[in-house]
């Protein structure tokens, strides 16, 4: 399913912060950070060139079922 015109510029937006936050966390030597932006990055890639869905379960409506904890 092609993505509305909202949803693409969210993603292009996301994947240009991505790049950003890759760029910092290879200045500080951060590794796995970085490795794991960078896989984020290239997702939010192919979400925008259409090789993945945006919603690997199909509702992207529902919780992930991760519990969060909040910090203070």
């Amino acid at each position: 399913m092609p993505l509305t015109g909202r949803t693409h510029d969210n993603i292009a937006y996301i994947r240009q912060m991505l790049g950003e936050l890759r760029a910092v966390a290879n200045m500080e030597g951060a590794e796995m950070l970085r490795y794991l932006i960078e896989m984020a990055y290239v997702e939010a890639g192919d979400i925008q060139s259409g090789l993945r869905p945006l919603s690997v379960g199909g509702d992207r409506n529902q919780p992930a079922g991760m519990a969060m904890k909040t910090t203070g």
